[in-house]
């Protein structure tokens, strides 16, 4: 067997074009292969929770300085609002440039409305709520809930307060460190394990894809799809890009480090399935623990850059399509709407649909049934999106350790250029602690002052 095809990469872009040809030849053997897509995302989701609550509990605990994590934390914070807004900021701008709605002449009233019923509920929910309410969310019922439900955030402030504590006991809580750190190890081999079957899984979503929509319905609004594709690719080289650079790394070396979890994105349509391994490789890249453990699960939530681009494109589009006139205070409620609704985002059944119901709602001039064109090209986008989120959320992890020297450069360096094989990264992240992690695992045992 060639050496390509027996690395993880190869096998992930084997599964993916049998899938398509599956899904082209035979459709209705097809649809049947759906469940090992959906199989292998919830294997992961399964091991999530308490992955990020051993990766951020370690973390904290084992940089020994409070202010250190809350610096992060705020940093991290202003990070995710800049980079959104300017996301927000270009859907708008490429909307009006290229005027993707324009000549459609839609009538509102003939749009059938019966499509958006299973998204009617959710989004007057998330509406209504507004941030109060998303914030009083982010704090579980009971601890135990917050594992059950897969609640990443509600896990994430739990984790917070479990380190913190765990901190502040010093010496006394040096066991309960030494067993959470164990358990995060074994948790990393299981992941190890789960990651062999991304190919299944791969097949399993995309045959079931092209088998029920067909290789052509890209042509069904098409101009859409292909200019919010273009404006995620614009924002990843470009501003990603530009931030990646000033942080004194390259973008294309990174985008090849995480060439397996793209792939597995691009079929599944979702990052969730790559948030374990996406951890795993940024701390042996060389990140510390707790910025990996603070940045990424909180990015998932607070930092949707391709997802924030969305909302607005789709918008304006739908206004254009209606011929809607809007006003420039039209386009700054949109914005300021949508920095709100987008935190909301994550775990919400049909979340970009969703959203953007909620905010339309907010902006009475623009039909909300309009909603009823973006539905059936919502699953193209939906790759980019979820391609776009990913990609956004490791260049915030990168960029904020850089900020707060919480990197080991040299290490990076040496990953992203090759000289450190990355064939068994998700197996062996536990094995091979980045110098960055190492120091504040002595600190915890007392052999070095962090």
């Amino acid at each position: 067997m060639p050496r390509f095809f027996r690395s993880l990469f190869g096998q992930v872009v084997l599964a993916l074009c049998v899938g398509v040809l599956l899904g082209l030849l035979v459709p209705e053997f097809a649809l049947k292969l759906k469940p090992l897509g959906d199989g292998f995302i919830k294997l992961i989701k399964m091991v999530i929770p308490l992955l990020v609550f051993c990766v951020v509990v370690h973390g904290i605990a084992g940089a020994g300085d409070l202010k250190r994590v809350g610096r992060v934390g705020v940093k991290a914070l202003i990070y995710f609002e800049v980079v959104t807004t300017i996301a927000l900021a270009l859907g708008l701008l490429l909307a009006f440039v290229f005027q993707p709605g324009v000549g459609m002449n839609v009538d509102p009233k003939a749009l059938d409305a019966s499509a958006m019923s299973a998204y009617a509920e959710n989004a007057s929910k998330l509406e209504s709520g507004g941030t109060v309410d998303f914030l009083m969310k982010l704090i579980p019922t009971t601890v135990v809930g917050a594992f059950a439900t897969g609640d990443v955030l509600q896990v994430l402030l739990f984790a917070v307060l479990f380190g913190c504590a765990l901190t502040m006991l010093g010496q006394r809580g040096a066991l309960v460190a030494d067993l959470v750190d164990t358990l995060s190890h074994v948790l990393f081999k299981i992941m190890g394990i789960l990651i062999r079957l991304a190919p299944l899984g791969v097949l399993g979503a995309i045959a079931f894809t092209v088998g029920k929509y067909g290789i052509g319905s890209l042509k069904q609004l098409g101009m859409l799809v292909a200019l919010f594709y273009v404006a995620v690719a614009i924002f990843v080289v470009g501003i990603l890009g530009g931030i990646l650079r000033l942080a004194g790394f390259n973008i294309f070396k990174l985008l090849r480090y995480l060439r397996e979890e793209l792939m597995v994105v691009l079929a599944t349509t979702s990052s969730d399935s790559v948030l374990p391994q996406i951890m795993a490789k940024l701390r042996r890249m060389g990140v510390r623990d707790s910025t990996v453990g603070l940045v990424i699960p909180t990015g998932y939530s607070f930092n949707l850059d391709a997802f924030s681009i969305y909302i607005t494109l789709a918008a304006v589009f739908i206004a254009q399509a209606t011929n809607t006139p809007i006003g420039m205070a039209d386009l700054l409620t949109i914005l300021a709407i949508s920095l709100v609704t987008s935190k909301g985002a994550h775990g919400v059944p049909g979340s970009a649909i969703v959203v953007l119901a909620a905010t339309l709602h907010a902006v009475p001039a623009i039909p909300a049934i309009g909603l009823v064109l973006v539905l059936s090209v919502d699953w193209f986008m939906g790759i980019a999106r979820a391609l776009g989120n990913l990609i956004g959320n490791c260049v915030a992890t990168v960029a904020v350790a850089a900020w707060e020297g919480d990197i080991d450069r040299k290490r990076a360096h040496a990953v992203l250029d090759g000289r450190v094989p990355t064939e068994e990264t998700i197996a062996n992240a536990d094995e091979d602690t980045p110098p960055a992690a190492a120091a504040p695992a002595l600190a915890r045992t007392g052999t070095l002052n962090a």
